[in-house]
């Protein structure tokens, strides 16, 4: 099972083939093409042995998942988030009452939809479009407020900074070998995030009940602690982000799946910048 529950419903087709993927528009090769032009009776001797000694068809004339289409449709849902996030911060600065019903709104609307994107038997590009839209107002909004708490201000472009690095460094790691991504490592690590989301969820009713900023631990200790734990948790997760583009890439995924991995990266990116931005505020405190 992948870690990024966007990942869960490609990990269980690609084990199954991508049922309903292939065909005559998904011809592989050549050779097969020539025997159902024979066998079809598509055109002449020539026809065929030029179809014969053409290349070979590759992931975009299959109609497959590509580098190019991953980076793309990430690229054009993170700057769905960035717009959107520019929104929110708007809102909240000139509306702080406002703001935080777009931070909450926001939190409920990313959950509910990310839920039904991984769940949904069919894969759906508007929703996946409009969880970006959901998302961007939410990191706004929150950003806003955490760059406006006395005390805090200046943590968002550090929070921007570690999270452009930590992305760097980790692509870095797994690229090179030094990470390496095995079935035991993705069980563990999918267990750690299943426990650490019950404990977000438990520690959030928490703060919401003590009215307290952060939950348990607080600023001191044991609360830097818990931050640099998820931190590490999200940085990690990046790697099995990694590697499950790389396995739909090899697994001959259809091309639609790239708007569920760029999906499920930008996920990843935006819960590595709330945990940084969670643990810079701690410090400051």
């Amino acid at each position: 099972m992948a870690s990024n529950p966007a990942f869960n419903r490609l990990e269980k087709d690609a084990q199954s083939g991508y049922a309903g993927f292939g065909g005559r528009g998904a011809n592989p090769g050549n050779v097969s093409y020539a025997q159902q032009g024979a066998t079809d009776t598509w055109g002449s001797q020539q026809q065929l042995q030029d179809m014969y000694n053409s290349p070979s068809a590759g992931p975009v004339d299959t109609g497959r998942v590509t580098m190019d289409d991953v980076i793309m449709k990430t690229l054009g849902l993170f700057a769905l988030v960035l717009g959107f996030g520019a929104v929110g911060w708007y809102i909240s600065a000139t509306s702080p009452g406002l703001g935080y019903l777009v931070w909450m709104g926001g939190m409920i609307g990313t959950l509910i939809l990310g839920l039904v994107i991984a769940f949904k038997k069919t894969l759906s590009v508007p929703l996946i479009v409009t969880y970006a839209a959901v998302e961007g107002l939410f990191v706004g909004a929150v950003s806003e407020f955490f760059n406006s708490y006395p005390g805090w201000e200046g943590v968002v472009p550090q929070a921007v900074l570690a999270t452009v690095a930590t992305f760097a460094g980790m692509f870095l790691a797994y690229k090179s070998g030094l990470i390496k991504v095995t079935a035991k490592f993705r069980r563990i690590v999918t267990m750690m995030i299943f426990g650490y989301v019950i404990f977000a969820v438990v520690n959030f009713i928490f703060a919401m009940v003590t009215d307290t900023m952060f939950g348990f631990g607080g600023s001191g200790a044991l609360g830097i602690g818990i931050s640099l734990f998820a931190v590490g948790l999200a940085a990690v997760s990046l790697a099995l982000d990694f590697d499950m583009i790389d396995r739909a890439i090899a697994t001959g995924a259809p091309q639609k799946y790239s708007w569920l991995l760029a999906h499920g990266l930008i996920v990843t990116v935006v819960w590595l910048y709330i945990e940084f931005l969670r643990l810079f505020a701690r410090m400051r405190e």
